[in-house]
């Protein structure tokens, strides 16, 4: 009964839309009906810039960090590190389906990228740090944050099954689970991505201008 209560209190954590409350407190209107319609952290960035752009991107992580903390709430789990990991992979899951399903935004909600790279963070640093090396290394080089979340994804369960060998079988269902979650989400941008019509984040604006000056 009470993993049943932390697992509602996890999905109501991940329910808070973030990027759809910052949009109407402070600019009056609904990011949804704006740039790809998308209420997460890349639609911000597009939409209202790189400073609320990074705020969501913050908050949405710390939604899945939270929503994992909450396993320390039941000293039984403590002793145990397989239980305490399934638990935590069980709340952490919680709270990504409330962001892509938020109960306080009609159930139209983001992709979870952000609020589950917070979950790995609170569960698994060391595998968050090296998928934020990927990350980080694609948008620089493309500067499309779909394409930086998608290889991320994809790095993730390398990193578990293969790199520092994680020995739990859940949270090596996990990490799969999550590299194909990543991909079925993202669709739409693998189309764009294909297509050449991905839109990029106004990031390294003054390493583009020096190129461009160079190429002139």
């Amino acid at each position: 009964m009470n993993e049943f209560l932390l697992l509602i209190l996890a999905y109501l954590i991940g329910s808070i839309p973030t990027s759809v409350w910052v949009s109407k407190r402070f600019f009056g209107f609904d990011i949804r009906d704006y740039g790809s319609g998308n209420p997460g952290a890349t639609n911000t960035y597009r939409v209202l810039g790189s400073k609320w752009g990074t705020a969501v991107l913050m908050l949405d992580m710390l939604k899945g960090m939270a929503a994992v903390q909450l396993a320390w709430l039941l000293p039984e789990y403590i002793d145990s590190e397989w239980r305490m990991d399934n638990l935590q992979t069980c709340l952490g899951l919680a709270s990504v389906l409330g962001h892509i399903f938020p109960l306080w935004a009609e159930f139209k909600g983001g992709k979870g990228v952000a609020t589950l790279f917070g979950m790995i963070l609170g569960i698994s640093p060391w595998t968050a740090v090296s998928c934020v090396g990927v990350f980080l290394l694609v948008l620089y080089l493309t500067r499309f944050v779909s394409l930086s979340s998608i290889l991320a994804s994809i790095a993730f369960p390398v990193f578990i099954l293969v790199v520092f060998n994680v020995e739990n079988p859940l949270y090596r269902v996990f990490a799969i689970s999550v590299a194909l979650l990543v991909l079925l989400t993202h669709q739409k941008n693998i189309g764009r991505l294909l297509r050449g019509d991905e839109s990029k984040v106004p990031l390294f604006k003054h390493r583009d201008r020096r190129k461009q000056q160079k190429a002139d």
